[in-house]
């Protein structure tokens, strides 16, 4: 994932959390997310550091076993 001095700037941000691909699309003036390549609809977000940290906690949720590896 790239930094976060980057994010704001690139309007489409993907890695992989925890087995998961989480990924974020500015589209709209908002942050839209997905989680395994599917789109989470009604959910817009004001920043992208935001969407990432809304779907960080939804893997966490899901895999609450797996230590997190990197970022």
């Amino acid at each position: 994932m790239q930094t976060l001095d980057g994010r704001d700037r690139d309007p489409f941000i993907s890695d992989t959390y925890r087995g998961h691909q989480i990924a974020t699309l500015q589209h709209g003036g908002a942050w839209l997310v997905y989680l395994d390549h599917i789109l989470q609809s009604r959910l817009k977000f004001a920043t992208a550091e935001a969407a990432i940290a809304w779907l960080r906690r939804q893997v966490e949720k899901i895999s609450p076993d797996m230590e997190p590896r990197g970022r």
